[in-house]
């Protein structure tokens, strides 16, 4: 396997240096930032396979950190940790476009999980572009899987990284059901139980993002006491 390129910024030394250690064991080349603003510069400057980034900083805060990372071209996975636990922060952080989040104190294992999860999921991705149309369309839905670009009606729709593969799970097959479960293990790598409320809040943010009426859903259906599915009716 090619080694991965991780860009770790975290203002915490012994926690940096004890994730680095794990990362180092499965095969990954780290590069640590102790501040904000180290920590942007080489986001920008470098290319990486995946940026482990801490919302609490010194200088730059995590946030607008991700914010610049969103801004340019390529697109590189960043897995956010946070010493807050509220619904707030995770979803600010994954509204901003982080990939995945992990709320400190945690398991290193657990860490060590997410990022080989992260890893499978950009490699399923790039097959996945390799092997079908770069652009689909769905009735007025137009995605260009390539650009991580989605357009309804001709307007450009802002959705997260979770959010678009979310939305790539559904179109790669569409008409079959899925459960929460499924797609838990299918889009973020790993199924843990009483995580499936992470699965109803995502869908709820992807379909008031590209459903004319949220509460009655053109794409993104729901099958009662199932789970759910994109509606088949649309031809790609």
């Amino acid at each position: 396997m090619i080694k991965k390129n991780i860009l770790i910024v975290e203002d915490q030394q012994d926690i940096a240096n004890l994730v680095k250690m794990h990362l180092l064991d499965i095969q990954c080349d780290v590069t640590l930032a102790t501040d904000g603003n180290e920590g942007l510069q080489q986001a920008e400057t470098n290319r990486f396979d995946l940026i482990i980034l801490d919302l609490m900083l010194p200088g730059v805060d995590g946030l607008e950190i991700c914010r610049h990372i969103r801004r340019q071209s390529v697109y590189t996975p960043v897995l956010m940790l946070t010493s807050k636990s509220t619904e707030l922060d995770r979803v600010l952080g994954l509204e901003v476009g982080a990939d995945d989040y992990l709320t400190k104190p945690f398991s290193i294992l657990e860490l060590v999980a997410r990022v080989k999860a992260m890893f499978r999921r950009i490699e399923a991705l790039n097959r996945e572009s390799a092997d079908s149309q770069v652009k689909q369309t769905f009735g007025e839905l137009s995605i260009n899987i390539e650009k991580h670009q989605v357009m309804l009606r001709d307007h450009l729709v802002e959705l997260t990284a979770k959010e678009f593969e979310l939305l790539m799970q559904f179109i790669s097959s569409p008409g079959r059901v899925y459960t929460r479960s499924q797609l838990l293990d299918l889009v973020w790598g790993y199924g843990h139980e009483g995580y499936e409320h992470t699965v109803n809040s995502h869908i709820n943010r992807l379909r008031a993002k590209i459903e004319k009426d949220p509460a009655h859903p053109d794409y993104i259906l729901t099958v009662w006491g199932v789970g759910y599915k994109f509606n088949d009716a649309f031809t790609a």
